[in-house]
């Protein structure tokens, strides 16, 4: 049974990418998964990085239950918006306070190399954004697609990592969200 972790990035409760969440979720329980879920906006934590130790008595209680269900999982979802080109802060903060040294990679000695403590994980990065894909692609040069995927999940050794671009989504209208939810939907179900 294949165990998948959602991790809904975005701030706002009532949000699309909530919607593409459950629908992801209903897919992946539809074909056999166990599915877990968090939701960062709901964690208590501070999202400033203040450094680090490898024992992590400094993290929140929230922050260690996360680590535990990342630990725990084969599959990765976050699901977060595309604001300023890349995440909102409060992922990114969630983030810098998770994938910490001594938990996702860690340094070599004397080497600018790390080993990766996150390998046989794979990841999907579902995000929505306003603007057309072929915007973010072309103008842009997908800088949060790039950031989450090379520099942190491959560079903690989750791999492969796929991406689903919900694009315009502030000019869609109801009969494109139902598609994009049956999409995703299909997502989760071929996952597993």
């Amino acid at each position: 049974m294949k165990k998948i972790l959602i991790i809904n990035g975005n701030p706002n409760e009532d949000s699309f990418g909530s919607a593409l969440g459950n629908a992801y979720k209903t897919g992946a329980i539809k074909k056999g998964a166990e599915v877990k879920k968090i939701r960062v906006a709901d964690l208590i934590f501070d999202p400033i990085y203040k450094g680090y130790t490898y024992d992590r008595k400094d993290l929140e209680d929230d922050l260690m239950k996360a680590q535990q269900l990342i630990t725990w999982a084969d599959h990765l979802v976050f699901i977060y918006p595309n604001w300023w080109g890349t995440m909102p802060a409060l992922l990114k903060g969630f983030i810098d306070r998770v994938f910490l040294p001594g938990f996702a990679f860690k340094y070599k000695e004397n080497s600018a190399m790390v080993d990766q403590l996150l390998t046989e994980k794979t990841a999907r990065l579902i995000v929505t954004m306003d603007s057309p894909k072929w915007y973010y692609t072309l103008f842009q040069g997908k800088p949060g697609h790039n950031s989450m995927k090379k520099s942190i999940l491959n560079f903690c050794g989750i791999k492969p990592v796929r991406i689903t671009s919900v694009d315009q989504v502030r000019k869609s209208t109801v009969k494109r969200k139902r598609k994009w939810l049956s999409k995703i939907e299909k997502l989760g179900y071929q996952v597993s």
